[in-house]
């Protein structure tokens, strides 16, 4: 619609900003150990009766799930501009305590 921002574009340029970097990304590395093969293709030490082999790749699974969900809680209030900021007062006429009615 002509006119009209892009959501998440308050200034109305219409570009976002490109890639950013953030700490959190390297996060994200950790699952990638798991592709390191020689590190874990052995038979012991077993849990359950599967071998190493094996667990360790499905705890991988885990580990991925949570390494990203940290990151993108972590880095969403980044991308709404709300880091390090206070939430506001539910109510912004309750805001002032010193002052009675």
């Amino acid at each position: 619609m002509p006119g009209s921002t892009p959501v998440g574009d308050e200034g109305g340029t219409g570009a976002r900003g490109g890639l950013r970097f953030s700490v959190w990304n390297l996060l994200l590395l950790l699952p990638l150990l798991m592709l390191i093969t020689p590190w874990f293709n052995k038979d012991r030490p077993r849990l359950f009766g599967l071998p190493f082999f094996y667990w360790y790749q499905f705890a991988f699974v885990f580990v991925g799930v949570a390494c990203v969900a940290i990151v993108f809680a972590a880095t969403r209030s980044l991308d709404r501009g709300e880091a390090g900021r206070l939430p506001a007062p539910a109510n912004p006429d309750e805001g002032d305590l010193g002052t009675s009615r």
